[in-house]
Formats: C-alpha cells, structure tokens, sequence
C-alpha cells in the first residue's frame, strides 16, 4: 500500500483527488495539508511514501529544503499547472522526484504516483529536453548573493549595505557577472535571477528587509544566494 500525503490550500482540488484516490486498492490518502508550515510535523508523523506538492506561491526552495531533511524515505512529486526550466531544474536539484501536470488524465497521475513510489524518476519529455539543452552558470557564493538581490529590486547601495561591502565592490561584481551570464544590463540579469529564485519569488527575506532599514540585531544571518543560474528561453 502507497501512502500519500497532499498538500494542497484548495479544498475543492483535495476533495477530488481524494475520491479519484477511492478506487485505487494500491493508493491510499494518509491527510490533506492546507498550509505550508505544518507539513514539516505532518510528514514525521505520517510518514508518507509519497508527497503530493500542489506547486502554490507558498512553496519555496526552503520549504525543499526542510521536507528533504525531515525524511529520507518519502517522495516529493510536484503537481503543477505549469512550471519553468529553471524552477523545474532547481527542484530536482533539492530531490523532487518528480513533476505532473494537473491537466494529465486520472489515469496518467495514478501512473506517476506508482512509478515515483517504485523509485522511477516522472519529468515529461518536453521539459527533460529542455532542461538538458539549457545553458548552466555556476555561482561564486558573493555572486549568488548579488543575483537574489537584484532579483529582489535592491539598488547598489542597498546591496552594498546587505553584502557588507562597498558601493564599488558591487559594480566590480556586476561588471564580471554580466559577462558571465551574457546580459547586458541589470534588468535582464533581474529577470534570469527571478526565474530561478524559489516560487515564492520576489519576497524579501529578513536580512534585506533589515538592510532596508527595518533594524534587526546584530549578526543578521547572510543573505541566501543562488549556486547557480539556468539560462534558457529568454532571447
């Protein structure tokens, strides 16, 4: 028996993935989750086989993070309406196992629920292609920051400011990835580092919010960067 644990913040969706599930002897719905933080304490408890990940604006990297850490026997699946190369490519970089499409017949997604729970990687051929045809840039850790930041909105004194580093330091930084990724300006730079930033994208996390003025104590922690950027699609 396939134990499965949904999250899912649209109950209509639950309730009907709960009744498709009633007819399969081999698959069995152990909870719904509506909210992002309890699903950490839901997957210890359950301990599901599968986690079936509704990709909404409160799923993040972190959020991947923390689910990989609380069990190695469970698998994520994401369940999309539509996902990017870059989102797709990081997340399978945090051990999403697999991704499907919420438009795919029943019987397609009961196909993937076995298959992800027998070990077999699910990523459809048009974004396995894809995601193998892409360009990768890797990230010197400083440069990550930048990206995020960028991504972010933050002006270069702002980022000096969240980096700990000087204004000029900052252009240095942009000048040499500039010509790493192959942009020409910050905006198009701003626009690969959102397409790889967690689906949560766009939202301040605590050290620059404090580096915009929202005072925090000392030693905030670093600001989160990426390791790398997947370049695809935008020319």
């Amino acid at each position: 028996m396939t134990r499965i644990l949904l999250y899912s913040s649209e109950p209509v969706l639950a309730q009907g993935f709960s009744s498709v599930l009633a007819g399969n002897s081999d698959l069995r719905l152990v909870g719904v989750i509506g909210t992002t933080d309890k699903l950490g304490i839901a997957v210890e408890t359950e301990k599901p086989d599968i986690l079936l990940l509704d990709l909404t604006s409160d799923v993040s990297f972190q959020l991947l993070r923390e689910l990989k850490k609380s069990s190695d026997t469970c698998k994520t699946l994401l369940w999309v309406n539509a996902i990017s190369t870059e989102l797709a490519f990081q997340a399978m970089g945090l051990g999403v196992r697999g991704i499907v499409r919420k438009t795919l017949p029943v019987e397609t997604l009961m196909e993937c629920l076995r298959a992800v729970d027998k070990g077999d990687l699910w990523f459809e051929k048009g974004l396995t292609e894809s995601m193998l045809s892409a360009r990768k840039v890797s990230l010197a850790r400083r440069e990550g920051q930048l990206v995020t930041l960028i991504s972010q909105g933050l002006k270069n004194k702002e980022i000096a400011t969240a980096l700990g580093v000087s204004e000029n330091t900052v252009k240095v930084y942009l000048s040499r990835i500039f010509s790493k990724v192959g942009v020409k300006d910050r905006f198009e730079l701003a626009l690969y580092g959102l397409r790889n930033v967690a689906a949560g994208q766009g939202r301040l996390d605590e050290p620059v919010r404090r580096s915009r003025g929202l005072h925090g104590a000392p030693g905030t922690p670093p600001v989160q960067g990426l390791s790398s950027l997947l370049l695809d699609g935008l020319r």
